[in-house]
């Protein structure tokens, strides 16, 4: 009878174990999405200066893109620069040779790590590399020193 409930006992065992961990996923899904729908998006927006406004979230402030330079987004899949004082514009994030996402803005242009593609930072405009096109442009209002995604 001792090796009976033994033999039950293994399977018995990786029963819970499964069970346990599909329920604990289930509920860091839940806790995650929960965070993302509600609590985080609401204060990164009165962060940045938005003041709650429903139109669209915040992803940046003017002071957080520099002179000459820009910033990478890599959830929002953009790029946003700002080429002269008070320009901002925005682009794709994947080059247009292999769709590789870039990986830095740095002396005045935006970057491809693959295979070395540059790009101009006033209108995408390919500056070297094997990149055939210019970086699609994306849409961005700015207002009131909060840039949104349009």
């Amino acid at each position: 009878m001792t090796t009976s409930d033994e033999t039950h006992a293994g399977p018995c065992r990786r029963t819970v174990v499964a069970t346990l961990g599909a329920a604990g996923l289930a509920a860091a899904l839940t806790a995650c999405g929960g965070s993302d729908d509600k609590d985080s998006a609401e204060p990164a927006g009165e962060q940045a200066g938005d003041g709650g406004d429903a139109a669209g979230s915040v992803l940046a402030r003017t002071s957080d893109i520099p002179v000459g330079g820009g910033k990478i987004f890599k959830d929002e899949g953009v790029v946003v620069t700002q080429p002269t004082k008070g320009d901002f514009k925005a682009f794709s994030n994947k080059c247009t040779h292999k769709q590789c996402p870039v990986s830095s803005v740095e002396d005045g242009t935006i970057n491809c790590p693959c295979h070395g593609s540059r790009f101009a930072l006033a209108d995408g405009s390919v500056q070297g590399g094997p990149a055939p096109k210019p970086l699609p442009s994306a849409g961005i209002t700015v207002s009131g020193g909060s840039i949104k995604l349009a």
